[in-house]
């Protein structure tokens, strides 16, 4: 089912259950999300890609965080990309779409071609949730392993959580006759329910520098349900991915029918900022006259331009930081 050339499951996340398997999961799609994302910077395709692997991994993680609260993730490495963020921001209100945001930082002349990965170093990759006012913020951090962000996830999950987890992701540019050139973009999780840990506390993993992995945390029953529904989901079809004939829930009956998957309400989502004047204000209003007067441009002004949408405020410095004038006026 299409409308116009928007899919109806486009920028979706659809959870579900695998009842045979003791499994859980989400299906994402993020076509406009995708592009509201990217369309604001003019980043190489390496760059790109590692945007749109965090962007799919934040909608598949996010999708359970409840309403009002916020997820982000971070990658910081000493790499030509110093850092990738992500906010997700839970819906406001039952049936709203939640919000994802996200942007790169890196050192234009140290990207070279080769896969997306190189272009990050040493580094690690980080999980933050804030849940509201008066809520103490989790943060959870794990190494950068594996040769991309989603086996990085993969096993912050099984350090972190102890939870066996895994992402299939598919992502690029479509070019349609007729139609402007824009992203597709899909992914799977899976994540093994969770139970008591047959790991025991000290012993070493079986990834890198002793790092916990799926299989660690995995009694020999579980195990094997969990091996199945992997080989299952490495079946999975580029276009079943992305591409417009195949329904997250269909697609979810023809890898995993055997398993007894149960499908759940669908999360829309889309790409939105949390920016404002007022919390440009509010950050400006810490310094003194001596520093906004160090950040005032030869025009007379105070300038802050957001990293992931690209808004421009442009601001009087006579009523920003500390001992500014009460008008409120730019």
């Amino acid at each position: 089912m299409t409308l116009g050339n928007k899919i109806a499951w486009d920028d979706t996340v659809l959870p579900f259950q695998l009842d045979n398997a003791d499994i859980r999961g989400r299906v994402a799609r993020l076509d406009g999300v995708l592009d509201g994302v990217l369309k604001q910077h003019n980043y190489p395709p390496v760059v790109e890609a590692l945007v749109a692997e965090m962007t799919l991994l934040t909608a598949l993680i996010g999708q359970t965080v409840k309403l009002r609260w916020k997820l982000s993730l971070q990658v910081q490495s000493n790499g030509p990309v110093r850092m990738i963020a992500t906010d997700y921001y839970g819906p406001t209100k039952e049936g709203e779409p939640a919000r994802i945001r996200a942007y790169a930082n890196y050192d234009a002349d140290r990207i070279t071609e080769g896969e997306p990965f190189d272009q990050v170093g040493n580094g690690y990759f980080a999980v933050l949730i804030d849940q509201g006012k008066g809520m103490e913020p989790y943060q959870g951090i794990s190494g950068l392993t594996g040769g991309s962000i989603k086996a990085s996830a993969e096993a912050y999950f099984a350090q972190s959580e102890q939870l066996a987890t895994r992402f299939a992701l598919r992502f690029g540019k479509s070019i349609e006759p007729g139609v402007p050139e824009h992203w597709r973009a899909g992914g799977i999780m899976l994540q093994h329910m969770p139970k008591a840990s047959p790991h025991v506390s000290g012993e070493g993993g079986s990834g890198e520098g002793g790092l916990l992995l799926a299989q660690d945390v995995l009694n020999d029953q579980d195990g094997e349900n969990w091996n199945r529904a992997n080989i299952l989901l490495d079946s999975v079809e580029d276009l079943e991915m992305i591409g417009p004939s195949v329904s997250p829930a269909d697609l979810l009956v023809r890898l995993f029918h055997e398993e007894l998957p149960r499908v759940y309400d669908a999360q829309p989502v889309q790409f939105g900022c949390s920016c404002s004047e007022d919390r440009v204000r509010q950050s400006l209003s810490i310094y003194s006259v001596k520093d906004i007067q160090k950040m005032t441009t030869p025009e007379g002004r105070v300038t802050a331009d957001c990293q992931f949408c690209g808004a421009h405020y442009d601001l009087d410095p006579t009523t920003v930081g500390k001992d500014a004038k009460e008008t409120g006026s730019a």
